[in-house]
């Protein structure tokens, strides 16, 4: 049995600021984001992980990186373009607040009714688009760690929209039970890297406080 650990990179300057980063877009980690790693890494300190695979941002490699430093293990860390954020086209940069001007229907199909989201509108990349990059890298991850622990840091979009889809989620309902917090984790088993089951969803007790909006995609 595989177990894959997804991990939502640390919170950054924009996600405090409400503004889309996209799998062009960055900004840095908060000064606090670094101490919830290390809160992240003691709640996974007693498991033993064989590898941990990263999205080439920076926002999520420097994750990846100072959580394989703060883990009791000495663990590789790989970067896989497969694994980035969603491209967001022209939302990219932009406060949310803008993009409900300027791109309404874009915006809440993405949020909330992705079955009819239209990429193409903002020169972005469409929820299928998506699942044809991440499925077979997820895939190959399992078939290479059959009987072992892996830990996966990527996206908030990215990762709420593939985990649900590995679940089984219809397109319609990938957005219904809510997003992922920074720094969260969230939890799948596999035994045949088809076939998945949720043991976490968005688990963030560890790091000591209460969530507010910016923290949730």
């Amino acid at each position: 049995m595989t177990r894959l650990f997804f991990i939502r990179h640390g919170k950054t300057i924009w996600n405090l600021e409400g503004r889309y980063q996209g799998a062009k877009g960055d900004s840095e980690l908060l000064p606090e984001s670094h101490t919830e790693i290390k809160m992240l890494a003691n709640y996974l300190k007693n498991e033993k992980f064989e590898k941990i695979y990263c999205s080439p941002i920076k926002r999520a490699f420097v994750t990846a990186s100072e959580l394989a430093r703060a883990l009791p293990q000495e663990l590789a860390v790989e970067k896989n373009i497969g694994l980035s954020e969603f491209n967001l086209g022209e939302m990219e940069g932009m406060l949310f607040t803008d993009v409900a001007k300027k791109f309404p229907r874009e915006l809440d199909a993405f949020r909330n009714h992705p079955d009819v989201y239209n990429a193409k509108n903002i020169s972005g990349e469409s929820f299928q688009e998506l699942f044809s990059r991440m499925t077979p890298i997820i895939q190959r991850i399992c078939k290479e760690h059959p009987n072992g622990n892996v830990i996966i840091v990527s996206h908030g979009a990215a990762l709420c929209a593939e985990i649900r889809h590995l679940l089984g989620y219809s397109l319609e309902d990938l957005r219904k039970a809510g997003g992922l917090s920074n720094t969260s984790t969230t939890i799948l088993k596999t035994n045949d890297a088809v076939n998945f089951d949720c043991l976490e969803w968005n688990k963030t007790d560890y790091l000591n406080r209460k969530l507010d909006q910016s923290d949730t995609v």
